[in-house]
C-alpha cells in the first residue's frame, strides 16, 4: 500500500515543458529531493507516444530516489512503463474496468487513485476499491483549462470522515492554505504551481511535507 503522507508532487508535462528536456530534468530533481510521498507525471495536452518516453525518463529517477512513480489519466501507460501509481479521473477508464485490467494482467501491486470532486463521488470510489482519492479543486485553480467548480475545506474534511482511504486534497493550495488543508483531515496536499514556480521548488514541496507532521 502505497503510504500517502505530506507532499504529493506533481510535474506537468506541458507541451514547451517536452521541448525542453534540460528543464524537465531539472525540475524532476528538485521535486524529487524534497522527498514527495509520490511524484505523478501529469500530461493534459501531450500524445500518448510522448507521454510514455518521458514517464520513461521519469521513472528510473524516481525508483533511484525511493519514491512511487504516478501516471495520471492513462492506465495503458502506467502499465506500459510499469508504474507503482495510476491516477484515474471521473472520465478516464472506470475505476472498475481498472481494477478488472490489474488483475487480468496479474499487477495486484498497482496503486489505484481516483479523482473526485463531490461527496457522492469520493464515497463511490472508496467503495469500488480505490487505493486513494484525490479530492478537489479545493480551491480555484489556474492549472486546469476547465476545472470543476471548487469544493472548499468543509467538503474536503467531511470527505475525509466519508471514506476509509487516504485522501489528497488538490487545487489552487499554496503554502500559506496548505495548514489548513491538513487540518481538514488530508493525508496529503498535490500543489503544482506554488511548488513549481517557487523560487526554491525542494524548499517549497518540505514546507507542504511539514504541514502533515
Amino acid at each position: 500500500m502505497l503510504g500517502l503522507r505530506g507532499f504529493y508532487a506533481i510535474l506537468d508535462l506541458t507541451p514547451a515543458l517536452a521541448e525542453d528536456r534540460r528543464r524537465f530534468d531539472e525540475l524532476a530533481r528538485q521535486l524529487l529531493t524534497a522527498q514527495p510521498c509520490c511524484l505523478q507525471l501529469r500530461a493534459k495536452a501531450i500524445a500518448a507516444g510522448i507521454f510514455a518516453t518521458f514517464a520513461r525518463r521519469l521513472h528510473p529517477l524516481c525508483r533511484a530516489a525511493g519514491v512511487p512513480f504516478c501516471v495520471n489519466d492513462r492506465l495503458d501507460v502506467a502499465l506500459a512503463v510499469g508504474a507503482e501509481v495510476a491516477h484515474l479521473g471521473q472520465d478516464d477508464l472506470p475505476l472498475a474496468d481498472a481494477r478488472r485490467v490489474r488483475a487480468q494482467l496479474g499487477r495486484p501491486d498497482l496503486i489505484l487513485g481516483i479523482s473526485t470532486h463531490t461527496l457522492a463521488q469520493a464515497i463511490a470510489a472508496g467503495e469500488g476499491g480505490a487505493d486513494y482519492l484525490g479530492f478537489g479543486p479545493i480551491f480555484g485553480t489556474g492549472s486546469k483549462a476547465n476545472p470543476d467548480p471548487t469544493v472548499g475545506l468543509d467538503a474536503l474534511a467531511e470527505a475525509c470522515r466519508a471514506v476509509r482511504v487516504p485522501v489528497v486534497a488538490i487545487g489552487g493550495i499554496t503554502l500559506d492554505t496548505v495548514g489548513s488543508v491538513a487540518r481538514a483531515g488530508a493525508r496529503a496536499a498535490a500543489l503544482i504551481a506554488a511548488v513549481t514556480n517557487a523560487p526554491d521548488p525542494t524548499a517549497a514541496g518540505r514546507q507542504v511535507a511539514a504541514a502533515f507532521h
